[in-house]
């Protein structure tokens, strides 16, 4: 009897840390995550900065914690990518973009159907020049795919907005842009709003201009 219960004990000793670590994980990849999506909403440059770094090292502690955690990764790639980011959309650091993407692909190798990855991922090769691995089609093919799956995804539709306007598909980009407008003000998605609004405005120029 005495046996049994140390054995039970000292299972419990070993299993509780474990458990203990992956929750800490999963509460640390929440943080990390609303620290990036604080640092889009900021207006000043510095307090944008912070939010990034802090939800960096948040990141990081999660993934070191628990390795197989999809959205602790996430969480790094999406402050590693608004670094990146911060002064415009413009790759200043081949060493930072390579690890950034490494954390999207790993995101995805752990949880392929990771929705807002495979639009991260469909905006890359939508955007990405050829040489560094872009892909109009197979991009825009996971962005419509995600908006599929989630009805109410606004970042897929900017992004797949953006795409057919540049390839001078102004009709489908208007669509796509009001409809990400309206989903943004709908659900209070305020980080979303400016980039809607500017879009709107640029696909009815463009689609002027061509006509």
């Amino acid at each position: 009897m005495i046996r049994t219960m140390l054995f039970l004990v000292t299972a419990l000793l070993c299993v509780a840390p474990l458990s203990s670590a992956a929750e800490s994980a999963a509460e640390l990849a929440v943080q990390a995550q609303r620290e990036c999506e604080l640092g889009r909403l900021a207006q000043e440059r510095n307090a944008r900065l912070t939010h990034f770094e802090r939800g960096q090292a948040l990141a990081e502690r999660a993934v070191a914690l628990d390795e197989q955690h999809a959205a602790a990764h996430f969480a790094l790639f999406c402050s590693l990518g608004e670094q990146i980011r911060i002064d415009g959309e413009r790759i200043t650091s081949v060493f930072g973009f390579r690890r950034m993407m490494k954390e999207l692909d790993r995101t995805l190798e752990l949880a392929p159907d990771h929705l807002d990855a495979l639009s991260a991922k469909g905006t890359f090769l939508v955007r990405l020049p050829a040489l560094l691995g872009g892909d109009v089609e197979k991009g825009e093919d996971l962005l419509r795919l995600v908006i599929q799956r989630e009805p109410r995804a606004v970042n897929a539709r900017l992004n797949l907005a953006k795409s057919y306007c540049a390839r001078g598909r102004h009709d489908e980009a208007m669509n796509l842009a009001l409809q990400a407008l309206e989903l943004a003000q709908a659900h209070q998605r305020t980080d979303f709003l400016p980039e809607a609004r500017a879009l709107v405005s640029q696909v009815r120029a463009k689609a002027g201009g061509a006509h």
